[in-house]
Formats: C-alpha cells, structure tokens, sequence
C-alpha cells in the first residue's frame, strides 16, 4: 500500500489528464524506476486508486459479480453467481472508501459530505451506486454498487436460458405489438429492467419512444429519446425528478413513454399519460405479486402534494395498465412467473410457471 500511495502522490502533483488511458501510460512509465520488478498489476492498482473505486475496481471488473457491498472499509461482500460472500478486500481507512466514492461522483457534479450524506450515481460503465456516509451511516461509510449487465439480446435468448416459456414470450410480443401497457413487477434483483430492456426492443420501427429513468440503463435502437432524473449540485441546485421528466416527456410527442421505475409520486402523471393516448407504454415496480403492485402504484400516486381522490385514482389505474408481468428470483435462477390482465374487475391470472 505504501508503495501505491508514493505513486499515486507523485501522479496527483503531475500534470498528468486524470483519465483512465492517460494514467495508464503515465504509471507505466513510472514503474521501471520506483518499482522496476513489479507486475502489470501494480499498475492496474494505482490507476484504480487514482482514477477509480480503489480496490474494490478488481470485483467490478470480474463477469460474475452482479453486487458489491461496502460496509466499511474492513468489510467488503460481493454477489458472484447469485451467492452473497465476504471479500479479502479491504480499504486503508474509512477516509479512503469516501475518497474512492468523491473520485467518481465528482466529475458528475454531485457531492457527498455531512451536509449531504447520501448520493446516487451512474458509473462510466453504467453501474449504479448508492453511497452513505456518517452521521447517517452509524459504522462508517456504506456503498453498495450493482453492476450493469450487458443487455438480453432478445425474448428468444430468455426462452433459451429458461427465464421464460416460449408461450410467455409469444404472449408478451403481441402485447407490446398491440400497444398494451405493461407493467413489469418483481423484487430487487429479479431482472425487471432486463425484461424491460428485451420488451422495448419488441416496439415496432418508426416509432418515437421517449424514456424515463433515475440512472439510464435501458438499452433502445430505433427513434429514442432518453431522459435521465438529476440530484440537485453541490449548490442545491438543477434538481430534475422523475415526477418533472414525465411530465417533460409528454411535450416530446411520445409514441409511448418507457419508465425505468415508478418510485414516487411520478405515478400519478404516469397514470395520467396512460390514459391520455400513450398507449404501449411500459414501467417496473418493485412488488411481490401482480396485485400488490397495483396497489403500490396507487399509494405512491396518492403519496404526492396534489389533493385527488383514492376511488379517482384506483380507477384510472385500473383502466390504465392492460398487463401485468411477475417475476421471481431464486438464487442464481430468475423468471417470469405470471402473465396477468388488468381489467375494472380486478387482476386475473392469464398464464402461470
């Protein structure tokens, strides 16, 4: 650790672009004389030291990590293959998980100190991060990252893994064909962007496709225009919510309007916009089963600071979203689990695995 600290100093007084491929060279050219024995792999830790997320960059890079957790800086798990397990990884101090965190959040103009001790972010590579630090954060600083996954080419590569029956596919590509609105419900994990992702690619070409989400993920070919939410700066200023960007996306002429997830009083314009001629329009919620999530996007559009009614809500709700898609996580293996049609009767099961 010394010897990559020594380096990383002698760095940060260079004049070095702090970027990834101009560290790179600049370490290498170090090495043959402070450490003229030592491997590639020093100079991958020192880039990683100074441009990245510090130790914890060698568990992102690896293919089988879906989740790193830092709970301080002696206590590091990760999620490989859909198995929770502690890493032999550790940070110097507290202060340099808060200094890895600052390096990457600070080109995005966010901050992360007492006054704000909380931040979200996109990574580079599109791993979201979510970081908290003292006082909120009663041991120490806590990040947890989960890492972006190369899209799902298509509906028939989730048949092939056995995520879903060819008939579910058949049934969920007419759907978006015939511009039902879907809505896609699962816990954390369970692959609801995934789907998500593999649903949009079903739209037909030529239409305009606005998206909504709080860090983008999702992966569209076609006519697309993509919105992202923003926290405010450092400043406290510049904040965009999800609530503002659905809003903002109806003046865009959407064809049909893709939500990342609806988390908020944002539920309430979604449920508007369903019903106002977007048809085909597509979201995620996190919930158990396909009637738990109707009731979620009820409370959560009824949690806002407009005064409607619960009965006035529950309506339009149940006129607004035509389909319900349930997923399930068990270990390594995630799945559709229920296909379910929304109508003013209720939620009715269409098709189970």
């Amino acid at each position: 650790m010394a010897l990559i600290d020594r380096l990383v100093d002698n760095l940060v007084e260079s004049e070095v672009p702090l970027q990834r491929e101009a560290v790179t060279v600049a370490v290498r050219a170090l090495l043959p004389e402070e450490a003229p024995l030592a491997g590639p792999d020093l100079a991958t830790a020192v880039t990683d030291a100074l441009v990245g997320l510090g130790p914890i960059e060698a568990l992102l890079r690896d293919p089988l990590v879906s989740d790193v957790l830092v709970n301080g800086p002696d206590e590091i798990w990760v999620e490989r293959s859909g198995r929770l397990e502690r890493s032999l990884i550790r940070y110097g101090d507290a202060a340099a998980v808060v200094a890895a965190i600052e390096r990457v959040i600070a080109p995005l103009g966010l901050r992360l100190d007492r006054a704000s001790p909380s931040v979200d972010a996109r990574l580079a590579d599109g791993s979201r991060l979510h970081a908290v630090v003292p006082p909120v954060s009663v041991d120490g600083p806590i990040v947890a990252i989960r890492r972006f996954t190369p899209a799902v080419p298509n509906l028939a590569a989730l048949v092939a893994t056995g995520a879903l029956p060819a008939e579910g596919a058949e049934m969920l590509s007419t759907a978006v064909r015939e511009r039902r609105n879907v809505l896609v419900a699962g816990g954390t994990g369970a692959g609801k962007t995934t789907l998500l992702n593999v649903l949009s690619g079903e739209i037909p070409p030529g239409e305009r496709v606005v998206t909504i989400e709080d860090a983008a993920e999702l992966q569209l070919s076609g006519h697309v225009v993509r919105l992202e939410a923003r926290p405010s700066n450092a400043e406290g200023a510049g904040e965009m919510t999800l609530q503002q960007l659905v809003r903002s996306a109806l003046r865009l002429r959407p064809d049909r309007i893709i939500l990342g997830e609806v988390r908020g009083p944002e539920a309430l314009d979604l449920v508007s916009a369903l019903n106002t001629g977007h048809q085909g329009s597509m979201s995620t919620v996190h919930a158990n089963s396909p009637e738990e999530a109707l009731w979620r996007i009820e409370t959560l559009a009824l949690s806002g600071d407009r005064r409607v009614g619960e009965v006035a809500v529950r309506r339009q709700l149940m006129s607004a979203v035509d389909l319900m898609v349930q997923l399930a996580r068990r270990g390594e293996e995630r799945r559709v689990c229920t296909i379910a049609a929304v109508d003013a009767g209720g939620v009715r099961d269409i098709a189970s695995w």
